[in-house]
């Protein structure tokens, strides 16, 4: 927790790639994923849960449809100065107030029932009536302009580019001082047929996929489905499934004659047998690792200082 996430990366014990900086345009999607990756909780240790940081309209009603699915024993609060827009999250705010996919239930109920008085509410059989529980750690500063997120967009940008080198660096020798540029190192060749394919965050005709896909970061992910084609492929998916995601990879060329994805990837083979499907999202490979390598004369690929932006 005390220092910045690329110095000191892990392998999750388990990881679902969600393809977008913001949950805005799919909360569903993003509960779904946080119910997914919680099942796994075998609660033998205790649970640090880092919520993010969209607590104004529709994230603030988010985060309380977490709260009632996670179900914490303590939630920590840390206000902002001369800003009142956020409700303390007591148990009993938690318990009133309406979700954005979830009723608060006693509200429900009096509606239902047009009854007045807390006492008289009767809930049907089988319903779960218990209220939540947790303790309210509240910190409140006093201090001015606390907590104000003026440049917090653009700092986890730049932590985000990080953590993606950081990641890449798992490619290199661990020789100090011999760093090979991407288009040195050599790639895995996996087949078409072999793995399915899935855009998250748009809908690309299946004609454009490969244009889509080529120089991009993909997660590398196991559906429980067997990936199966007649043709050569490429297999694409219709939806986008919430499964495991064992690492990621970029796809640094497209052969279509043999048809081949090329793949750098740090992952380690025994976990790249199981991998069936990739996944792109709306994450960019950083900018310098383009535009930075040594070694290439004259137009860099995948990379254009002309372009038409009436396109």
């Amino acid at each position: 927790l005390p220092g910045p996430p690329f110095t000191h990366q892990q392998m999750p014990s388990k990881m679902v790639y969600y393809g977008q900086t913001s949950c805005e345009q799919d909360t569903e999607r993003y509960l779904d994923v946080v119910k997914y990756v919680f099942s796994y909780y075998k609660k033998e240790v205790p649970l640090v849960i880092n919520t993010m940081g969209w607590v104004k309209g529709e994230g603030l009603l988010l985060l309380i449809d977490i709260i009632r699915l996670l179900s914490p024993s303590h939630i920590v609060q840390m206000d902002m100065c001369d800003w009142k827009a956020m409700p303390p999250l007591t148990p009993e705010h938690v318990h009133f107030s309406a979700g954005l996919h979830t009723k608060g239930k006693q509200q429900s109920k009096c509606k239902q029932l047009g009854v007045g008085s807390m006492e008289s509410w009767e809930y049907p059989e089988g319903e779960d009536v218990s209220a939540p529980q947790h303790k309210l750690l509240y910190v409140h500063p006093e201090f001015p302009r606390a907590g104000v997120a003026g440049e917090a967009r653009v700092h986890s940008g730049i932590l985000r580019d990080m953590s993606i080198l950081g990641y890449l660096g798992h490619l290199q020798s661990p020789d100090i001082g011999v760093v090979l540029p991407l288009h040195s190192l050599v790639p895995y060749q996996v087949p078409f047929n072999a793995v399915a394919l899935r855009v998250i965050h748009t809908d690309v005709a299946p004609s454009n996929i490969m244009y889509a896909v080529n120089a991009s970061w993909v997660g590398l992910c196991c559906i429980p489905e067997e990936v199966r084609c007649q043709t050569e492929g490429p297999v694409l998916l219709t939806q986008t499934p919430i499964c495991d995601c064992l690492g990621f990879g970029i796809v640094r060329g497209v052969d279509m004659e043999k048809k081949l994805y090329h793949i750098l990837t740090p992952v380690p083979p025994a976990n790249l047998r199981l991998v069936n499907c990739l996944l792109l999202g709306n994450i960019a490979i950083p900018n310098c690792v383009l535009v930075g390598q040594q070694g290439i004369e004259g137009e860099i690929p995948y990379v254009t200082s002309d372009y038409n932006y009436s396109i």
